[in-house]
């Protein structure tokens, strides 16, 4: 991903200028708080979409951690960099020492370790590394998933599927709902990409739909642009950066008259899809990809907290793998990923 610096730059004076409004939290941290006794822990968790289940269960994870401990967890929802700055400030004020973050918005890097330091705060980035102002990844210690790999996972599962049901290539399109603002959400539908062009599966055949929010809405929408530009497409491949790309996909196809004969859909996530596995009747999602929030909120809340109490600082960079579900076994893998 590369920034325009001068408007990066603007962008990031006015959130560091701006002490706004507090952020919506979880807890409803009071900012007059006085900071804690020296030998105490605080640690703040923030998450850029805390209505989603991936970031909830980051949370649940992340406060087990806090549990067994024996430290307190400040969880607090930063959709913007306005809150996410101002949430930093909460932090502070209640006498934390560091925060985990998946940050909305990768461009604030600079502004968020500026204003981290300026309280001698330490910082682990979760999900979505930060990227500095030349346009390259910061170096703060991040954990996120293996995207590439994961997205070629996608795309072997398409094809391994699209050959045992034996389609007609001629009659068969792949649909990707994509979202190239976020550089693990573009490695994701590359690595499928990929991984169908080498398994045999024309490029061409391969038609995109850019989705404007991350979500069924968007990914429904962008879809439909891509269905209405190609009717003649008898079956469907569909992939996307997440669950929720898929799902979308997913009942755009249904509305168009495709069903789970014609349509094999894969995505990527730790839950969201699950539901479409408890239908009675099968439908067009196929499979998900499944990755571990336990990793992502027990273990960087872990390593934060050592970083802490002990002076031990956490690996620079930690990549998930994961692990495929379907509708006959998705309930041994919640269970394996501790879902269930």
């Amino acid at each position: 991903m590369r920034i325009k610096p001068i408007a990066l730059a603007a962008m990031i004076s006015a959130l560091v200028a701006s002490n706004g409004c507090g952020p919506q939290t979880a807890e409803s941290p009071e900012t007059g708080s006085a900071p804690l006794a020296k030998e105490e822990i605080r640690l703040g968790f923030l998450v850029k979409m805390p209505e989603e289940l991936w970031f909830q269960n980051e949370w649940r994870f992340a406060q087990q951690c806090a549990d067994k401990y024996g430290f307190e967890l400040i969880k607090i929802g930063v959709p913007d960099g306005e809150k996410l700055l101002a949430a930093i400030d909460v932090l502070a004020a209640k006498g934390a020492q560091g925060f985990v973050v998946c940050t909305p918005d990768v461009r604030l890097g600079p502004a968020v370790m500026a204003k981290a330091g300026s309280h001698n705060m330490k910082v682990f980035t979760v999900d979505d590394q930060f990227v500095g102002a030349d346009g390259e990844f910061m170096d703060v210690p991040y954990m996120g998933i293996s995207a590439v790999e994961i997205g070629r996972q996608v795309g072997r599962e398409l094809h391994k599927e699209f050959t045992n049901r034996g389609w007609p290539l001629e009659e068969t399109g792949a649909l990707g709902i994509t979202f190239d603002e976020l550089d693990t959400a573009r490695d994701r539908t590359d690595g499928t990409i990929e991984a169908l062009v080498e398994a045999g599966f024309p490029r061409e055949r391969i038609y995109l739909g850019a989705e404007k929010t991350t979500d069924i809405p968007g990914a429904f929408d962008a879809a439909n642009i891509v269905l209405t530009k190609y009717p003649e497409i008898e079956r469907w491949l569909v992939f996307s950066l997440n669950d929720e790309g898929v799902l979308g996909a997913v009942r755009a196809l249904e509305g168009r008259g495709f069903g789970a004969a014609e349509t094999i859909g894969i995505g990527i996530g730790a839950g969201t899809g699950l539901t479409e596995f408890e239908k009675e009747e099968p439908t067009g999602y196929f499979a998900t990809c499944m990755i571990s929030p336990r990793r992502h909120g027990y273990e960087t809340t872990e390593l934060l907290y050592k970083w802490v109490k002990e002076g031990v600082a956490p690996p620079a960079d930690t990549r998930t793998a994961g692990v495929m579900a379907y509708r006959d076994n998705y309930k041994e893998i919640q269970t394996t990923l501790g879902l269930d």
